[in-house]
């Protein structure tokens, strides 16, 4: 695939330009173990394609917390910020792309289910925030979750390029489907929490690699 062709390259944030999952993993761990619930193995998977609010809402409905969405959202913001604004690590070879594609005149989009708080400080501590041309976020545009395409065509709007002529990069199942759902060509990249869907990904997607060195140029 030669991506320098493509008129936009829509990328998602946690898990495919951050290996930041672990992160969220242990947020989720010590957020219900104040609370005495265990972290059910299928937690984590069912949070990733939604927005703050709507994974609030499961949460508090799924373990009957008395807390509103509102004290649930702000509890993980607290706990999560100080590891996004020390900097979590890129994906091997992210920045050196996303670089890549700037020199091309590819227009660079971020869907994201983060905060605009979080996807900032992300991207900034590692000096890639200025690449960008256009942020979407679940949350902030009140959009459907990431297996519906609305996320990537705001994105596509966002930086001004067609979803005919946009690449999105994703590392769960709903991200590409949602993706192609909007006309988009999708590339998986792996992650480690997205290993159970590893294969249908690969099945799927227009292209897969293990991380960004991977991808010629």
């Amino acid at each position: 695939m030669d991506f320098e062709e493509f008129g936009g390259a829509i990328f998602d944030l946690d898990g495919t330009l951050l290996d930041s999952m672990g992160v969220w993993h242990a947020v989720d761990v010590a957020f219900l173990a104040k609370r005495g619930i265990p972290c059910p193995p299928d937690y984590a998977a069912a949070l990733k394609p939604l927005n703050y609010t709507q994974a609030a809402v499961y949460t508090k409905d799924r373990f009957e917390l008395p807390e509103s969405e509102e004290a649930i959202i702000r509890e993980w913001d607290d706990r999560v910020r100080a590891a996004y604004e020390a900097g979590l690590p890129m994906k091997p070879g992210a920045a050196v792309f996303l670089h890549w594609l700037k020199a091309q005149g590819v227009k660079i989009g971020l869907a994201t289910a983060s905060s605009q708080t979080l996807y900032e400080a992300g991207l900034k501590a590692n000096g890639v925030y200025g690449l960008f041309d256009g942020f979407v976020t679940l949350d902030e545009e009140n959009l459907r979750g990431k297996k519906f395409p609305d996320i990537y065509l705001r994105a596509s709007e966002r930086i001004g390029a067609g979803p005919e002529g946009c690449v999105v990069f994703e590392d769960i199942l709903d991200g590409i489907r949602g993706a192609k759902a909007g006309g988009m060509r999708a590339v998986g990249i792996y992650d480690a929490c997205s290993e159970p869907e590893k294969a249908q990904i690969m099945a799927e997607a227009d292209a897969y690699y293990m991380d960004f060195t991977e991808i010629e140029r």
